[in-house]
């Protein structure tokens, strides 16, 4: 005779609703193994370099993991900084929490408060709403865009036009985003 638990059962079957009508995700990080300074100095320097940093990590504990995808560097448990594909390879850029650990003034594009929204959504930046640039910027260069009036970031994207020419767009796509404040690499847990 077959023994069936029914709260048990039932207890799947409220988490499956939940699931479904929340938005529960089952995406967590995976891969997760510290290193040594040693063995990702290099990417750690690419990171820091490409925002025009310099950064003693050395004493940090540092781990690598992966996440839908991306591969990531994390220092003393937080998500600091992703591998990410440029079209001419593969670069190492910091995630917005990177971002806001290390104020990096360079890469970024600055919004007005009228493209927050549609970011925040994970839609790609319009040339209409960037109103400053870091002139260096090129396209195909991993950019940071950043609320114009409080020098916050929003999200992080591969530039599909220069710097220059962002700020003197009226229309069409200047940032392609691929991490944003509210996706599933902002709200991990780490």
């Amino acid at each position: 005779m077959r023994v069936f638990n029914v709260s048990i059962a039932r207890d799947a079957y409220v988490l499956a609703i939940a699931r479904a009508r929340k938005g529960v995700s089952e995406k967590r990080l995976r891969r997760r193994t510290p290193v040594r300074y040693k063995h990702v100095r290099e990417d750690i320097h690419m990171l820091t370099e490409s925002v025009g940093l310099e950064l003693d990590l050395a004493e940090s504990f540092l781990e690598r993991g992966h996440f839908e995808g991306r591969d990531l560097i994390l220092i003393d448990r937080v998500p600091l900084g992703m591998h990410l594909d440029s079209g001419e390879g593969m670069v190492w850029f910091p995630t917005l929490r990177g971002i806001v650990a290390w104020k990096p003034e360079r890469s970024w594009a600055a919004v007005d408060h009228g493209a927050i929204p549609f970011l925040m959504n994970g839609a790609d930046c319009m040339g209409a709403g960037i109103h400053l640039a870091d002139p260096s910027l090129e396209a195909g260069d991993m950019v940071w865009v950043r609320d114009q009036e409080h020098g916050k970031p929003l999200a992080v994207g591969q530039a599909l036009v220069s710097g220059e020419e962002m700020v003197t767009m009226t229309k069409g796509k200047a940032i392609k985003t691929l991490h944003w404040v509210g996706d599933d690499l902002w709200g991990l847990d780490a």
